[in-house]
């Protein structure tokens, strides 16, 4: 057996040896379900875990109260890996942040189990509020990747997919605001911003036959008026703007924000725009990582399609795409048990199960194999930064 199978094995067996302890924990996250900015009880109990672990934990990191960083090893390379933890408003852990969050614990277990003293750093960070907060912008905005060399981090959902297709995303609050009128009595008298916000999503509906399969704009009413028999002076609502990219999302804004004046025009009312102060970039997926943990799954009995069929539809948004344009970074998708998608109870269900906890592991080792390559194989660290900076165009 050559060392570097020797280093694999050991990485492997370590992830196993602590598949309890991991499930208590993963446990513990999804029965207590904290939306964004709110999870206090994830951090305690992660941030406890890797102490116990040896690791040297900085709580409250960069900031943010529920972040944090944990750092272990020695020397260079610096590896990050990124535990999620926020749950959903109404159906907790429906997108299996407490399975993300596990997945980050074992891969950098793994991966110190299979370096001697100096061979490398593993840096755990704990990134908050992925669900709408923009956690991990802010850690790459203040400085969580400075010296860390690339940055991985895993995701469930129905399937395996080496090459996550995620695109970018910016959210939208809007008000109309118009008159108070009695709508029997004397309803010309109003000026309805019901109608306004009614017509602002006819307008995008109207609007999705001549965009791109690739754009994708959706929202909901937060608030509709009071009662029926009261013209409505004021209604808002919430859009997420979704493109391929950064370039192809500021020309899709444009095309959106001309369906909520025309709104406002038609109606006569008038209406405020308030975009979130930062978007959430696409995935810039880096291919020789994400080829190296395609291998691994292979060989840990998982086959992901190739990067063409793997990108050929594209899924939802992440904040992992802005550390993808800061450093080289892949986050991989992999199959749970699911009579559902993301974001519904059947998954929330789903997270919890065993056999989702086993598949985790499992994706949990191709990760920190993965991780190993980048510290001990010759010149895969060194591809990895120079394919960065080729797309980068550093």
């Amino acid at each position: 057996m050559s060392d570097i199978d020797a280093r694999r094995r050991k990485a492997k067996e370590r992830i196993d040896a602590i598949s309890a302890d991991l499930r208590q924990v993963s446990l513990s996250i999804h029965e207590n379900p904290e939306t964004n900015w709110q999870e206090h009880h994830a951090h305690k109990v992660l941030t406890g875990y890797l102490e116990a672990e040896g690791f040297h934990v900085e709580r409250g990191a960069f900031g943010m109260e529920t972040a944090f960083r944990a750092v272990a090893g020695q020397g260079g390379p610096v590896i990050a890996v990124m535990c999620e933890y926020d749950a959903l408003p109404g159906i907790g852990h429906a997108c299996g942040h407490n399975l993300i969050a596990i997945s980050g614990l074992a891969a950098a277990a793994g991966m110190l189990a299979g370096l001697e003293p100096g061979e490398g750093t593993v840096v755990v960070l704990g990134s908050p509020a992925e669900e709408g907060g923009h956690g991990k912008v802010y850690l790459v905005e203040r400085g969580a990747f400075e010296g860390v060399d690339a940055a991985m981090m895993l995701h469930p959902g129905p399937g395996d997919n080496a090459w996550a297709n995620v695109v970018a995303i910016h959210e939208v609050k809007l008000e109309y605001r118009g008159r108070n009128a009695h709508a029997a009595a004397a309803p010309w008298e109003g000026v309805n911003a019901l109608d306004a916000v009614v017509m602002a999503f006819n307008g995008v509906n109207a609007l999705r036959q001549q965009i791109k399969p690739t754009d994708k704009v959706h929202g909901v009413i937060t608030h509709g008026g009071l009662r029926p028999n009261i013209i409505p002076d004021f209604t808002s609502a919430d859009f997420y703007v979704r493109a391929r990219n950064m370039a192809e999302l500021e020309v899709l804004k444009e095309r959106v924000v001309g369906c909520f004046e025309g709104a406002a025009m038609a109606t006569g009312c008038s209406l405020t725009l308030a975009w979130e102060p930062r978007a959430t970039s696409d995935m810039l997926n880096n291919d020789i990582m994400a080829g190296a943990y395609a291998e691994h799954m292979m060989t840990l009995g998982v086959r992901t399609p190739s990067k063409e069929r793997g990108m050929r539809y594209p899924a939802g948004s992440t904040d992992m795409g802005n550390v993808s344009y800061a450093l080289p970074a892949i986050h991989p998708h992999f199959g749970i048990p699911t009579p559902s998608g993301n974001h519904t109870p059947g998954f929330t269900a789903a997270a919890a199960t065993p056999e989702a906890h086993e598949n985790t592991l499992r994706a949990a080792k191709g990760m920190a194999l993965t991780g190993l390559d980048l510290f001990l194989r010759e010149g895969v660290l060194e591809s990895a930064v120079k394919e960065f900076r080729e797309r980068r165009g550093k």
